[in-house]
């Protein structure tokens, strides 16, 4: 992938590789959009979607994830992007973001959307922007 990670990390998209329990673990216990999530509705979210994973180069240890919700034609949905708070402050946010943002882009993809309520640096590094015409959009179920 084109987006560069830190010196001492590597990103992988393999899903073999994820450390599924602590994803849960994140995600249901530290993650304001997830709190409480169930397990099986995460295992679910996992199996039907595209996911990302950061690994420590030396240790393999996963610390950070995100997942694409996408039907690889004309639309994405970046979400559930988390990185470990021992690895926070290091620019893996954005170079996830970018990560994933690069590895759409041979899709042709009319849009990728996200949602955050504290992160909008992040993602602006990698390309993100405030929607033009919010009054455009709706939506069914939490806001």
């Amino acid at each position: 992938m084109s987006a560069d990670l830190p010196a001492g990390y590597e990103l992988s998209t393999d899903p073999a590789r994820l450390d599924r329990a602590l994803i849960h673990r994140w995600l249901s216990q530290d993650a304001y959009w997830a709190l409480g999530r169930p397990r099986e509705k995460q295992e679910q979210s996992i199996d039907s979607s595209l996911n990302f994973g950061v690994y420590e180069g030396a240790s393999g240890a996963q610390v950070g994830y995100a997942r694409v919700v996408t039907d690889r034609a004309t639309f994405a949905w970046l979400c559930d992007v988390y990185i470990a708070p021992e690895a926070r402050g290091r620019g893996l946010g954005t170079a996830l973001a970018a990560a994933v943002r690069d590895q759409l882009a041979p899709f042709g993809l009319r849009r990728i959307l996200l949602a955050t309520a504290d992160a909008h640096e992040v993602y602006a590094k990698a390309g993100f922007a405030p929607l033009e015409k919010p009054d455009k959009w709706m939506a069914l179920g939490e806001q």
